[in-house]
C-alpha cells in the first residue's frame, strides 16, 4: 500500500500548512501506512474471532479503541 504525495499535500494544508516539502509529505505518508496497516491487521483479528470472515464497521472501530490503549 501507497499513499501518493499530492493527496498528503492536499490534507496538510487542508489542515492549516503554507507550504509543504515532498519530504514531509513522505513522511506523513509513512506514518499513515504503518497505522493504516495496524489497523487492518487489528480489524481482520478481530472479524476471525467472531467467526466472520468479513471485516464489519464495528472491527474497525473495535481495533481503533484497542490500538489506542
Amino acid at each position: 500500500m501507497e499513499f501518493t504525495l499530492e493527496p498528503m499535500r492536499t490534507l496538510m494544508k487542508k489542515h492549516g500548512a503554507k507550504r509543504v516539502s515532498d519530504k514531509a509529505c513522505e513522511a506523513l505518508s509513512d506514518v499513515l501506512e504503518k497505522k493504516t496497516k495496524l489497523l487492518l491487521e487489528q480489524s481482520d483479528r478481530l472479524s476471525k474471532h467472531a467467526g466472520r470472515r468479513t471485516v464489519l464497521r464495528r472491527d474497525v472501530k473495535m481495533a481503533k479503541k484497542v490500538l489506542e490503549k
